[in-house]
């Protein structure tokens, strides 16, 4: 998932960029309003989480751009700013939600995936269940029958996108956009590698193996018809 934080103050845009990043998300970061649009409009993201008081070009006029522009990225919008008026506005210049400062980062990670999942009609749900593979994507946690897999970020990620696509050969240029980013040569083993940590992790102990190669084209992730 790609996600775009526009965000003058370095320490919250810091600690929400690496809150974001320990949680397997793939992380832009603007820190005034021109450049929040720029980004924006060359390139696509899952969200954004917008402040308010930007330099250059605030806010709630960013948004109004981009909604302008036709781009329907879901908006998490970021203010100090606590009046009913202010969230009201808000929502009327385009935003989808409103958090106000200060805040926990559990709050704005759970507001964030609900957005996504509302924007691409994912079932309000936190649980992924694949045959005898399991995942809670709010504990963050797998399991392969009734034994617990620990996975890292970008592990769970790549999971996550199998069991949402199970029996669908993913190539590898399609795991570099969903997992990283854009720009990455398609050269690089970079895939092989995450694939091959996955599949250790997950089909290392059991006779039926989920992860298959399919040479020259991609991966998929078994499951019996």
């Amino acid at each position: 998932m790609n996600l775009l934080v526009i965000e003058d103050d370095v320490k919250i845009a810091s600690f929400v960029k690496r809150g974001f990043e320990q949680d397997g998300y793939l992380v832009d970061l603007a820190v005034d309003g021109e450049q929040g649009l720029h980004m924006c409009l060359t390139k696509k993201y899952d969200a954004a989480v917008i402040d308010i008081l930007l330099p250059h070009l605030d806010g709630l006029s960013l948004i109004e751009m981009i909604r302008h522009n036709g781009i329907s990225t879901p908006v998490l919008i970021l203010s100090a700013k606590r009046t009913v008026n202010d969230r009201i506005k808000g929502l009327q210049k385009g935003g989808d939600d409103y958090l106000t400062k200060p805040f926990s980062f559990s709050e704005l990670l759970v507001r964030v995936k609900a957005l996504i999942r509302r924007s691409n009609n994912i079932p309000d749900s936190s649980q992924i269940v694949v045959e005898d593979l399991s995942m809670d994507l709010m504990k963050r946690v797998v399991f392969r029958e009734d034994e617990k897999i620990e996975l890292q970020p970008r592990e769970f990620a790549l999971l996550e996108y199998f069991m949402r696509n199970p029996n669908k050969v993913l190539s590898k240029t399609l795991i570099l956009e969903k997992i990283w980013d854009f720009n990455f040569d398609p050269q690089t083993n970079v895939v092989d590698v995450l694939v091959c940590r996955l599949r250790g992790k997950i089909d290392r102990n059991y006779k039926e193996k989920r992860i298959r190669t399919i040479r020259g084209v991609g991966y998929v992730l078994d499951v019996p018809a």
